[in-house]
């Protein structure tokens, strides 16, 4: 399977760190979450209803016709694939490793593009996979030029399949708008920008007969009433969205700031995290784990590597720990 970011387990036995002492930065996950609110006890003793409000409260929020609430993001990773016949398919990388995994587990053709590759090969595709912003380096090809990429693939029954997991914060730079068409497909992760991973919740954004193919695949009450109930709160939560997206670009400009007091200079990144090309970003990287300081390393040749994502600090004293480390490290 993909490596990921948020394996504390593993570096805890690694580096013999105790949980409590760690500061987690090795993923893109907003660190001020939306405030959940108490949930009475019999919300639980009964299956989810689908007629709770989620689906108006997403529609509203992504701008879409069609959603399609689903446990994670992740799941419509991994459902998608089975949803056409074997097709060749471009992923634009290096990016999520998920994508590549689940399209070629189910036997389909997956080539891995450049992004001054893609027209050259588009006209051999039947499905091309973006994610914009880019995960790790944050790269985001204008929307004109993603737009005549699916016009293209449109022509011949094909799709363009657009992972937004981070375009929350800039929610302007989104496609949404597009998926009523079809073909046109968009993934939205809903625990990154509010910050509840924990809560398996995303949404499938796309024309309401590609909707009802995945739903047949989900069976009944994919997601539980408690991320219904809390998302569909959340995503009505306008006040909350305003405050956190300020913040996350203060953050980010901070962690910019920091990175480059100390000679590290970031090569991109999202509004969630900073993304750091170095040869020695392993030792970095190992370094920083064994004060306790976690990061995610991307050995050479997965990123055009080596390199760093950073994630952002919460408190004052997760900035000031972070500050500490880099000085005794960079």
């Amino acid at each position: 399977m993909p490596e990921h970011g948020g394996n504390l387990a593993a570096a805890i036995r690694r580096w013999g760190i105790p949980r409590e002492q760690w500061l987690d930065l090795s993923t893109g996950i907003n660190p001020h979450p939306w405030p959940v609110p108490p949930l009475p006890t019999t919300i639980l003793h009964r299956l989810p209803e689908e007629d709770d409000g989620l689906e108006e409260a997403a529609r509203r929020y992504y701008g879409a016709e069609q959603v399609l609430p689903v446990p994670g993001s992740q799941a419509a990773i991994a459902l998608l694939p089975r949803l056409r016949p074997r097709s060749r398919v471009g992923i634009v990388a290096p990016t999520y490793a998920e994508h590549e995994h689940h399209w070629r587990q189910d036997g389909h053709d997956v080539r891995c593009l450049a992004f001054d590759e893609v027209e050259s090969e588009l006209g051999e595709l039947q499905v091309l996979v973006l994610v914009r912003p880019n995960n790790p380096d944050g790269a985001c090809p204008p929307r004109s030029r993603v737009l005549d990429w699916w016009r293209e693939l449109r022509e011949r029954k094909g799709w363009l399949v657009v992972d937004e997991a981070f375009v929350d914060a800039v929610p302007e730079g989104s496609l949404a708008k597009y998926t009523r068409e079809s073909g046109f497909i968009i993934l939205r992760s809903f625990g990154k920008f509010f910050g509840l991973p924990g809560l398996r919740l995303g949404f499938m954004l796309a024309h309401e007969t590609f909707l009802k193919s995945l739903r047949d695949l989900l069976g009944p009450w994919p997601v539980s009433t408690i991320a219904r109930v809390w998302g569909a709160q959340a995503l009505c939560d306008v006040t909350w969205q305003e405050q956190a997206r300020e913040r996350l670009l203060a953050a980010s400009d901070r962690l910019e700031t920091l990175l480059r007091s100390f000679g590290l200079v970031p090569d991109g990144g999202t509004v969630f995290y900073r993304y750091l090309r170095h040869s020695d970003a392993s030792d970095i990287h190992d370094a920083l784990a064994a004060l306790g300081v976690l990061t995610r390393c991307f050995p050479s040749g997965k990123t055009g590597g080596p390199a760093l994502r950073i994630g952002l600090p919460g408190t004052e004293m997760d900035w000031s720990r972070l500050e500490q480390a880099l000085r005794l490290v960079a």
